[in-house]
Formats: structure tokens, C-alpha cells, sequence
């Protein structure tokens, strides 16, 4: 695992580092153990009107190391399912996410 600082990635700026930080990503393998998803679930459920699908494009292209527009737009595509089922869990609230059998 890397212990490379955040910054090092491209496209990641201080505010989006800070964040990282907050929600337990402080270096590059971490993100990269995690992946851009899981990270953009964490931001999102931190921040909710702060972060929205650039990020989570933006965090994907980091750790590719190209810019986000640059993503093909296959994975565009799967990133935007994956935006919409974590805005649906949000949307539910924490009780939805657990069933106690």
C-alpha cells in the first residue's frame, strides 16, 4: 500500500483532500484499497449537498491518473449507476441500510 500523500494525485486539490481526511483516507493506498465508490459514499453521506458525481469522477480519474474528462464513457456510465444507488440509500437514511434478521 502506498503511503503517499493525496496531494501527489492528480486532480485532487486541498478542499477534496480535506474531506478525504475526514471521512479516514489520508494516503494513496488507502483510496486505491477502498476505491473511488467507497469513497465517494463516504463523502457523500458526510456531505451531502457538497459533493456530487464530479467528485466521484474525479476521485476514479485520480487514481487512473487522467484528468476526469477524460474517463471513457463506459465508465462514466457504471460510475452514474453506482452515484444513484448510494443517492438512494441517502435519500432512505440509515435505518434502510440494515435489515435485523
Amino acid at each position: 500500500m502506498s503511503d503517499a500523500s493525496l496531494e501527489t494525485l492528480p486532480g485532487i486539490g486541498p478542499v477534496t483532500q480535506g474531506w478525504l481526511t475526514e471521512v479516514g483516507i489520508h494516503t494513496v493506498g488507502e483510496l486505491r484499497s477502498i476505491g473511488a465508490v467507497e469513497a465517494y459514499r463516504r463523502l457523500r453521506f458526510m456531505l451531502p449537498r457538497r459533493v456530487n458525481l464530479n467528485a466521484l469522477y474525479a476521485l476514479e480519474a485520480a487514481l487512473r491518473g487522467c484528468h476526469w474528462l477524460d474517463l471513457p464513457q463506459d465508465v462514466k456510465t457504471a460510475l452514474q449507476h453506482q452515484a444513484r444507488s448510494i443517492d438512494e440509500a441517502l435519500r432512505r437514511g440509515g435505518g434502510a441500510r440494515c435489515t435485523i434478521a
